[in-house]
C-alpha cells in the first residue's frame, strides 16, 4: 500500500457534473417514455442541425454544433453505429458527408419539440434563481478572460513536484 491519495475523491464541481448526468438521464426517460430507443441526448442537437440545414460534411457540421471535428467525427461513428445517420464520400472525394436515416427522420421533429420543451423548463428554472446558471456562465468567462484555465492549471503544475 502507498500513501497515494487518490485526487479524484475530491471534485469541486462534482455537483454540477451530477447534477448534468440527473438532468440527461431525465431526459433518457423522456425518450424511452416515448418509445424512442437507442437515442443519446448528446446526439440531439446533431441530428436537428442535419434535419434542418440537410446533409454536412463532418467538418460542416462541427461546426454548426461549436464541436472539433475530431469530437464530431467520434460523434458521427457512435451515432452511425446506432443507425440515426449514415455518411457517404463527400462530393470532394475526401470529406464525410452526414445525413440522416431513415430511424432519425421518423423522430427529429419530436425531438424538436423535446428541444424546445427542455429549453422551456430550463428557462424556467433560470427564472426561479436568485444567481442564475447564466450570470455563473458570464462569471466564469469573465475571471477566464483575465487568466486561462490552461494557464491556472499550468500555474499550479509547476507548483508540484510530481508534474516535473
Amino acid at each position: 500500500m502507498t500513501d497515494f491519495i487518490d485526487p479524484t475523491d475530491h471534485a469541486v464541481w462534482r455537483p454540477l457534473w451530477d447534477l448534468q448526468a440527473r438532468l440527461d438521464a431525465e431526459i433518457a426517460r423522456v425518450y424511452a417514455d416515448a418509445r424512442i430507443e437507442g437515442l443519446k441526448a448528446a446526439w440531439v442537437k446533431e441530428l436537428i442541425k442535419l434535419h434542418v440545414h440537410g446533409p454536412m460534411t463532418i467538418t460542416e457540421l462541427a461546426a454548426s454544433v461549436g464541436r472539433t471535428h475530431s469530437a464530431l467525427s467520434q460523434k458521427v461513428a457512435a451515432m452511425r453505429a446506432a443507425g440515426w445517420v449514415a455518411t457517404s464520400v463527400g462530393a470532394d472525394g475526401r470529406a464525410k458527408e452526414v445525413d440522416l436515416t431513415e430511424k432519425s427522420r421518423h423522430v427529429v421533429v419530436r425531438l424538436a419539440a423535446e428541444w424546445r420543451a427542455t429549453e422551456a423548463v430550463v428557462q424556467e428554472i433560470e427564472d426561479q434563481l436568485p444567481y442564475g446558471m447564466l450570470r455563473v456562465v458570464r462569471d466564469i468567462e469573465a475571471v477566464l478572460s483575465r487568466t486561462s484555465f490552461r494557464d491556472r492549471i499550468a500555474e499550479k503544475l509547476a507548483e508540484d513536484p510530481a508534474w516535473e
